[in-house]
């Protein structure tokens, strides 16, 4: 580790300063800040790295030394992440995993205990995690906080597992994140009451201000499906100490093009004080969940960030620990090692599957409930429509837009669950994909049972997978770490699923992230309608249909 000395436009955000000086870095840490004189034009920024507060790592479909590749050329030092994802496949052997992995590279993953395994009575996990398991989670100090607490209907009724867990991180002294989605009012000071913090489920400037008046943070998500920030972002004038910035799910190809970094852009754009913004994307983390961070302050860790402008935030250099990661768009040094398919874990149980297996029997209904696929959201809408009978049976209805749509159980052999939903566009073929929250099981859609058939049957193949069939050819993105994350390079995993989503569009799908809406398809803990392996489900009733 060298000792080096860097000179800029520093950006002291704790003093809301900006001024030319040096930046001496000794060990790792900052040794000494230096002003020389007032801020010069021209001349590129240094400020303290970026942190994602809330991102499931699982959802880039990377493991996290690769994640730390794409994410260190935007500028982000850190995360705080949930390992739900896997530990709902694989439970304490796919935590294990992602903390082992995470601490093969600089980057600084800041992973909780997962509260949610399984997320719901509901759905069929490959995994659980009472309460004496997320215990012995948190007292380990690699583990920040509990994370999203999403069974939100156990806290406010008191549940008491869900309890247990909420006042083991709290005897702990960390932090409890919530998914509290359209709690308003008393309802949602109950939910604080029990000594939730946090929450990134905010649709409306309304709620989010609401819950910030409450005491409660409030994340401001954009990710490849579910986009708050312009709803939520002018907020930050007024609640600067309150908020975060966070994506929460990012696939690969989106994390190539940026991460935090863009929201500061976007946020700049708006008019908000700079200041804030870094205040969020910056500080707010390392205070709430007390990380061992850098924050640009002399005796901290050298934690920074070199930018051009404080317009567009492009990154020239990202230091972690002293120590030079990224540099002009691309990483710096041999800092990532292959991970061999043998150290990967996976849960995958279930056998092929065949044509008759899909089949939704007609029984005389005049309307079929439907799940309306809102882009750019995980909430769904609940719509009736009039179903499409052909020789007995209900099937995709092209003309309406109304797709068959199929939850196949990964873990072990049972009934597939099929429903109806909308919006999705496909005019040809089908898409598949073992990631499916929170259970992740197979979830597919498609204009035909053969269609349907023969992507998921490609998934099971793989053994994990995204999968797109249709016009004669098919494409396959294998996923064999816990049927989520590939194992290879991450910039040749986001070619082949900027591949994949093109290809999905080709099939005529309108969405945006065809494959990140259909992974949240089965997100029972989201209103309005859902479908699990166990069949379609009403998140407002909390009950099936």
């Amino acid at each position: 580790m060298s000792n080096f000395k860097v000179e800029g436009n520093i950006i002291d955000i704790t003093k809301r300063s900006i001024f030319f000086g040096e930046v001496e870095v000794e060990d790792g840490k900052i040794k000494s800040i230096n002003k020389i004189a007032e801020q010069r034009d021209g001349i590129p920024f240094i400020l303290p790295g970026f942190i994602d507060s809330h991102v499931h790592i699982e959802s880039s479909m990377l493991i996290p030394s690769e994640f730390a590749r794409l994410a260190v050329v935007h500028g982000t030092v850190a995360t705080i992440s949930d390992p739900h994802e896997i530990a709902n496949v694989c439970g304490m052997e796919g935590v294990e995993f992602m903390i082992n992995n995470g601490n093969t590279v600089p980057f600084k993953f800041n992973f909780g205990a997962p509260s949610c395994v399984p997320a719901t009575i509901f759905e069929t996990a490959g995994a659980e995690l009472n309460h004496d398991d997320v215990k012995a989670l948190l007292e380990r100090p690699e583990i920040k906080y509990l994370s999203e607490m999403m069974n939100f209907p156990g806290v406010l009724f008191k549940d008491e597992e869900v309890l247990k867990k909420i006042a083991a991180a709290h005897e702990l002294g960390k932090p409890v994140d919530g998914h509290a989605p359209g709690l308003r009012g008393d309802t949602v000071q109950q939910y604080i009451d029990a000594g939730i913090s946090t929450d990134h489920e905010c649709f409306t400037a309304e709620e989010a201000l609401d819950k910030l008046q409450r005491g409660m943070k409030i994340l401001i998500r954009e990710g490849s499906a579910a986009k708050n920030f312009d709803a939520l972002i002018d907020l930050l004038n007024d609640w600067p100490e309150m908020m975060m910035f966070c994506s929460d799910d990012k696939h690969p190809d989106s994390l190539v093009e940026s991460h935090i970094n863009v929201l500061c852009a976007r946020a700049i754009s708006r008019g908000i004080d700079i200041f804030n913004v870094l205040q969020a994307a910056c500080i707010n983390p390392i205070l709430h969940y007390k990380l061992d961070v850098g924050a640009l302050q002399v005796g901290d860790y050298a934690d920074f960030i070199v930018i051009e402008d404080l317009i567009n935030f492009k990154v020239k250099q990202t230091y972690i620990g002293g120590i030079l990661l990224a540099e002009n768009g691309k990483t710096v040094g041999n800092w990532i090692q292959k991970v061999e398919d043998k150290a990967s874990v996976n849960h995958f149980k279930c056998s092929s599957k065949k044509e008759a297996d899909f089949v939704f029997p007609f029984a005389g209904q005049e309307q079929i409930p439907v799940i309306e696929a809102l882009d750019g959201q995980l909430i769904t809408n609940k719509l009736f429509c009039l179903p499409k009978v052909e020789k007995g049976n209900i099937n995709s209805d092209l003309d309406n837009d109304v797709l068959k749509m199929v939850v196949v159980n990964r873990y072990f052999d049972a009934p597939i669950a099929v429903a109806f939903v909308k919006n999705f566009g496909l005019k040809a073929g089908a898409i598949a994909s073992s990631v499916a929250h929170d259970s992740h099981n197979i979830i597919a859609v498609g204009v035909d049972d053969k269609s349907i058939c023969e992507a998921v049957n490609l998934v099971i193949k793989e053994t994990g997978g995204v999968v797109a069939v249709g016009n004669g050819k098919e494409e396959v993105l294998p996923l064999p770490v816990a049927g989520l994350m590939s194992n290879h390079n991450g910039y040749e995993v986001a070619e082949l699923y900027t591949s994949i989503d093109r290809f999905s569009k080709e099939l005529g799908s309108t969405l945006v992230a065809p494959f990140m809406t259909l992974s949240f398809m089965a997100l029972l803990v989201i209103p309005h309608l859902k479908l699990s392996n166990k069949g379609l489900f009403d998140g407002d009733e909390f009950r099936f249909i």
